[in-house]
């Protein structure tokens, strides 16, 4: 019999329907496998073992007096672990960044709004790349965090600590953000499914921001099933998010139901199929295309011509954004503030050296450049024409297709400490960054592992905006031919 750690929302949520264990019970096998894993994995900054308890509490209290009902979805009693740029309140929210160390928010993001709601426990906050910048959670400055397929290898990033928990069995699902594949990259690496939803499809209020033209909250899990219940909770039209749209939120479990590959017509982008993909990473994606062909998939090759600036065009957008979001981040109002000042200008200089690390420094040097008189129009104007490109390249493709099946990544988990270019590292977001700038939603699912060293490897489909339930639909169905 399995462990109660490893099931995920479906099993879970069947589990406490039928009395077979209590949520009090599967929350302190989390809290069990927490403590035995993470001193190994470094999956979790925080947890909040006993606010856990006490809402799984709640979650048991409400199934006994009969009321399980009045929930919106199956998340009732379910740990969910929290990437830690969400704002809990009475929670840490560092955004792993020593700028923020000390920080403990006073609201909820609405997202946990919704999974409270739900009914779900908020089990606890996993570590990140410092601000989201990053593709190995090598950039966190409160602590590493490893592969759970092997301790030697990187996460990915940003949401490594999220992928971490999930792949490490440490949660039963988890929430992660994605601004250019930080859901994607991560859950390829450790074997799970990550889920980027449209832009505006899931509220961003209270989500420490990155590039708010780019960021998405979405779920991290072991199954398509349990994204979709998870996306069920987080997605829908919030007030204190302006880009989400107030229209209804398709039933997304319903969805799946019969999910078959039969007659849908997949398409293959020629750019993402390139020379230079680590071989087994294309042995894995070319089983992939394989098994869709054999499931009754339509295969059509198309062409996304403006791919090869979207990398260009996003190192552009996200530092700009960066560089204006992070301003708020300055010695006076919250965090860290350095001792070593005399006067204002130095107290902003000298505590945001003093707190932000190398990675984020550099991307709001580049952001604040590409900002400044003389560069905007050059820089900033000319990228936001190409991003529109991009889009248009997007909607032509699925004039003709139900869904884009590309990699996640060119190369499965790197060693840590393997990386040291900036650059290199930015190549990790190849093949997810397109679509981050088109809108589109996309979501990773496990394709297999390497043969030489049984690495996870994942592989990427993309849907149109907004229709998550079709991308799910054709997601499932693949996870079953696999």
């Amino acid at each position: 019999m399995s462990e109660l750690y490893e099931l995920g929302i479906e099993g879970a949520a069947e589990g406490l329907a039928k009395g077979e264990f209590s949520s009090v019970e599967l929350t302190q096998a989390v809290i069990d496998r927490v403590r035995a894993e993470n001193p190994r994995i470094g999956a979790y900054l925080t947890f909040d073992e006993e606010g856990a308890l006490a809402a799984a509490k709640a979650a048991d209290e409400a199934i006994a007096n009969g009321r399980a009902g009045a929930w919106p979805s199956r998340l009732l009693g379910i740990p969910v672990a929290i990437k830690d740029l969400i704002n809990v309140k009475g929670q840490p929210c560092t955004c792993a960044s020593k700028i923020l160390k000390g920080y403990v928010s006073p609201y909820d993001a609405t997202v946990i709004k919704n999974l409270k709601a739900a009914g779900a426990v908020c089990a606890g906050r996993v570590n990140m790349d410092e601000f989201a910048m990053g593709s190995s959670t090598e950039n966190s400055a409160l602590g590493r965090t490893v592969n759970p397929y092997d301790v030697t290898r990187v996460p990915g990033g940003s949401s490594g600590g999220s992928a971490a928990a999930v792949g490490g069995n440490m949660c039963i699902a988890a929430l992660g953000t994605d601004t250019g594949g930080s859901i994607r990259q991560p859950a390829s690496f450790c074997n799970c499914v990550g889920l980027k939803p449209s832009y505006g499809r899931v509220s961003r209020f209270g989500v420490t921001a990155f590039a708010s033209s780019l960021d998405q909250v979405g779920p991290m899990t072991k199954s398509v099933t349990d994204a979709a219940l998870l996306l069920q909770a987080l997605a829908g039209h919030d007030e204190m998010d302006g880009t989400t749209p107030d229209e209804p939120v398709p039933d997304y479990a319903a969805a799946l139901a019969g999910a078959s590959l039969k007659g849908v017509k997949i398409g293959l982008p020629k750019e993402y199929f390139i020379d230079g993909l680590d071989p087994e990473v294309k042995r894995l994606t070319d089983a992939a295309v394989a098994k869709c062909a054999a499931a009754g998939a339509e295969l059509v090759e198309v062409s996304l011509p403006h791919t090869e600036y979207a990398m260009a065009v996003y190192y552009i957008v996200a530092p700009a954004e960066a560089s204006a979001n992070l301003a708020r981040f300055d010695g006076v109002r919250y965090g860290h503030r350095s001792a070593r000042s005399d006067d204002v200008f130095n107290l902003y200089a000298r505590s945001r050296a003093e707190g932000f690390g190398p990675e984020v420094k550099r991307r709001i040097i580049m952001g604040t450049y590409v900002l400044s008189s003389g560069y905007y129009d050059a820089y900033y104007g000319r990228a936001l024409k190409v991003r529109t490109l991009i889009r248009r390249d997007f909607e032509e493709a699925f004039a003709k297709v139900d869904a884009l099946l590309t990699p996640v990544a060119p190369t499965p988990a790197f060693k840590i400490g393997e990386v040291q270019d900036p650059l290199t590292m930015y190549l990790n977001d190849l093949f997810t960054i397109p679509s981050s700038l088109a809108g589109n939603c996309a979501i990773s699912v496990p394709a297999g592992f390497t043969a030489d060293t049984h690495l996870p490897v994942g592989v990427q489909f993309i849907g149109d905006a907004y229709r998550e339930d079709r991308l799910l639909r054709v997601a499932k169905a693949f996870e079953g031919a696999s």
